[in-house]
């Protein structure tokens, strides 16, 4: 994960979006915004994923770019792959090790009650 991390940090340092100092709570706002886009999917505002038409159009030889707009763009999947992208760039910028952050909230999750000892 956290190669994925620096390679995406590395990607958006490179198109210009770590040349000054970011605000962490537009940085977390993006990442919600991104979420909220994921919902407005489910709720049938975006595509329907269609990963084998995808495909077999970029097999035929279709270009990616018009492929990945057509059978890609704006659905949950596509909006849920934006959250985590938004969230390791973050942890790039803040020098975050998140895989180790998340074995240990595993381990510690691990140790817990059903459902956290909450009602959901």
């Amino acid at each position: 994960m956290n190669k994925l991390r620096d390679r995406i940090h590395l990607g958006n340092k490179e198109k210009g979006f770590w040349d000054k100092e970011r605000n962490f709570g537009e940085l977390l706002m993006l990442v919600t915004s991104e979420l909220a886009e994921a919902l407005e999917a489910h709720r049938g505002r975006g595509n329907t994923l269609d990963k084998k038409a995808f495909e077999l159009e970029t097999a035929k030889g279709e270009e990616f770019k018009d492929a990945f707009e057509k059978y890609i763009k704006d659905t949950v999947e596509d909006e849920i792959a934006d959250s985590i992208i938004r969230l390791l760039d973050l942890c790039g910028g803040l020098n975050i090790d998140i895989e180790w952050h998340i074995e240990q909230k595993l381990k510690f999750n691990a140790t817990r009650e059903k459902l956290h000892g909450k009602k959901y």
